[in-house]
């Protein structure tokens, strides 16, 4: 037999059965038939319905070519009225949904078709989604134009949004004028830790010069109030008579053994012992 790919193996084994090669039919065979392999895409791409394919002009799918090895576009209504849709409401992207899953794709709606006629049939709180289905279901059962539709989904959609809005608004100041408290929310916290960051800076400097004298042996310790400066006489005439200078009062450790200095001296703290 010759080499064949493998979904020609059948037309093959019928060639070889239609010229009595083979006396009877492999036992694979008649199952083969009834569920043949998908021809290769470069030759004889599978038919294809108009459901996912965009209408031209005249509102009739384009006729594909026969023989095409560029990819198949795909094409659903849906996807324009979610385009448009999130462009006149960008602020519903960013409201919070689940990302899990469960074993198996939900079912879809009982309540569709013709039936389908008011959003709110679906509940109060619908959500961007269901707007959309609503909008594609108007156009495709009840006969009603894309932008008719589209603009009865819209105004159904916000008028439930705004009565969920202002009930909601009502039903929390019920609550607290009860007596509730409500905790406070994650944008509430973050502006909490926002001031208490703030208030840091307030201190930032006086932090920063105690790090310094604590980093530094000699430290000219300046009256900021003073308007005269003395120029370092006092502390030349200290370092010539050969005093050594201590560390700033407010850094310094308690005195637990003072111990005498220079006579001269008589304005440095006392040296403590370590």
């Amino acid at each position: 037999m010759v080499r064949r790919i493998a979904s020609q193996v059948h037309q093959q084994v019928s060639r070889l059965i239609r010229a009595q090669y083979l006396k009877r039919e492999p036992t694979w065979f008649q199952a083969v038939l009834d569920h043949p392999p998908l021809p290769l895409p470069p030759k004889a791409p599978p038919p294809r319905t108009a459901y996912d394919q965009k209408p031209d002009a005249s509102g009739e799918a384009r006729k594909l070519k026969k023989y095409s090895t560029r990819p198949l576009p795909i094409y659903y209504l849906e996807d324009d009225i979610r385009r448009q849709f999130f462009r006149d409401h960008p602020f519903e992207a960013f409201r919070p949904t689940t990302l899990v899953e469960g074993a198996a794709i939900e079912d879809p709606h009982l309540l569709t078709g013709p039936e389908w006629t008011r959003l709110s049939q679906r509940g109060k709180n619908p959500s961007s989604e269901t707007a959309i289905q609503f909008a594609l279901n108007l156009y495709q059962h009840n006969g009603v134009s894309l932008s008719a539709a589209y603009a009865t989904a819209v105004a159904q959609f916000r008028a439930l949004r705004a009565e969920r809005h202002i009930a909601t608004v009502f039903a929390i100041t019920e609550a607290q004028a009860l007596g509730t408290r409500f905790m406070d929310t994650e944008i509430e916290h973050a502006f909490e830790k926002e001031k208490r960051s703030l208030a840091t800076w307030e201190r930032r400097e006086e932090l920063d010069e105690g790090a310094l004298a604590a980093r530094k042996r000699w430290k000219a310790i300046i009256d900021k109030d003073s308007t005269e400066w003395s120029k370092g006489k006092e502390y030349v005439r200290l370092w010539k008579e050969g005093v050594r200078p201590t560390y700033s009062p407010a850094l310094t450790m308690p005195v637990e053994q003072p111990i005498a200095v220079h006579e001269s001296a008589d304005f440095m703290q006392t040296m403590v012992a370590r």
